[in-house]
C-alpha cells in the first residue's frame, strides 16, 4: 500500500531525516482556562498531551538542546529538526509571546522549522498576523511552518459528548485562513471514539480532505488515568478498539486520502504511566513491527 508518508515527505522537501523535538510553552487551553470550559476535552491529560515534551520552565534553546541531545543518540548529526510547540494549545497565549517563541526558535543552526500544535477556536486575526509575519520572514520554497489543529472527528454530536467546545465549521474556517497565510495545516484524528460508527469515522476523513488539510495525525482512542473517559472506562461504560480493529479502519482511511494528504502518524502512544487502555499500545516496538509489515512492506 503506498502511503505518502512524512519520513519520505521531510526527506524529499528538506534533503535530510528530520525530527521533531517537543517544546512546552506557558501556556494552557481555553477547555481549561475558563474560556471555554475548565475540565479539558474528556480524553485528555492534566499534562495536555505535553507528557513526551521538554520542561516549559526551560527557555525554548535550553528545551531545544536538550531534546536534540538526546535523539543524536541514535540519529547522529547529519540529521535537522523541527521544533514542536506540543503541549496545551500553543497559540492561546499573546501575540507577542508567540512571536518571541518562534524567533528564538528559528535562531537554532539545526530548526529548519516550526510545528504548532493549537485548536481551530484559537486563531484571532493578532495570531495569525504573527503566524503570517512568520512565513513572510523564514518562508521560501519550502513550507517553515506547520500548524496541528485538534480536529479528532467531523461529528459535533460526538464532539460535544467528549467537550471538545467549537463546531466543525470552526475547524473549516480555521484552515482556510492557515493557507492564506501560507500555513501547512495538519489535522489530528482519533478512531475509537465513543458511539462512533466506521461510517463515522471515515467521514471525518473524508471531510479533511475536503476541506484542504495538507497531512493527518491518526491515533487511536487510549484511555489516561484521571480523566473523563478513564473514570468511564473503569466504570465499564467505553470500550476501546484492539490492535486489528485499529489498523483495518487505518486501512480504509489511507484509501481515501489525496496522494498528496501526507499521512504523519499512523497511531500515537499514551504516556505509560497514566494509560489504562489499550493494552497493545504499550509494546512499541510491536505496533511498529506490525505497521511495516502491513503497510510498508
Amino acid at each position: 500500500m503506498r502511503i505518502n508518508n512524512a519520513n519520505s515527505y521531510f526527506k524529499q522537501v528538506f534533503g535530510t531525516k528530520i525530527y521533531k523535538v517537543g517544546i512546552s510553552l506557558n501556556v494552557t487551553c481555553p477547555n481549561r482556562g475558563g474560556t471555554v470550559g475548565s475540565s479539558g476535552c474528556s480524553f485528555c491529560s492534566a499534562g495536555g498531551s505535553g507528557e513526551f515534551s521538554e520542561d516549559k520552565s526551560l527557555s525554548i534553546t535550553e528545551q531545544l538542546e536538550n531534546g536534540i541531545a538526546g535523539l543524536k543518540r541514535k540519529c547522529g548529526e547529519e540529521v535537522r529538526y523541527i521544533a514542536y510547540f506540543q503541549s496545551f494549545t500553543n497559540t492561546y497565549c499573546a501575540p507577542e509571546y508567540l512571536r518571541k517563541v518562534l524567533e528564538e526558535a528559528m535562531t537554532h543552526t539545526k530548526v529548519v522549522g516550526v510545528s504548532i500544535a493549537t485548536r481551530p477556536d484559537c486563531l484571532p486575526d493578532s495570531i495569525l498576523n504573527v503566524l503570517q509575519e512568520f512565513v513572510e520572514k523564514y518562508g521560501d520554497d519550502k513550507p517553515r511552518l506547520f500548524v496541528e489543529l485538534g480536529l479528532q472527528t467531523s461529528d459535533d454530536k460526538t464532539a460535544e459528548h467528549f467537550n471538545r467546545g467549537y463546531a466543525t465549521c470552526v475547524y473549516d474556517e480555521a484552515v482556510i485562513k492557515l493557507h492564506k497565510i501560507g500555513a501547512n495545516v495538519i489535522t489530528h484524528v482519533i478512531f475509537g471514539l465513543p458511539d462512533e460508527t466506521q461510517e463515522i469515522m471515515m467521514r471525518t476523513v473524508r471531510h479533511v480532505c475536503e476541506v484542504g488539510t495538507d497531512g493527518v495525525k491518526f491515533t487511536c482512542l487510549y484511555v489516561l488515568k484521571d480523566t473523563e473517559y478513564g473514570k468511564l472506562w473503569e466504570q465499564g461504560k467505553i470500550s476501546v478498539l484492539d490492535m486489528e480493529e485499529y489498523f483495518n479502519l487505518i486501512a480504509e482511511a489511507l484509501k481515501i486520502l489525496d496522494d498528496n494528504v501526507v499521512v504523519h502518524r499512523l497511531t500515537g502512544d499514551g504516556p505509560k504511566k497514566l494509560l489504562l487502555a489499550p493494552e497493545w499500545t504499550k509494546n512499541k516496538r510491536n505496533v511498529v513491527n506490525y505497521i511495516n509489515k502491513r503497510f510498508y512492506l
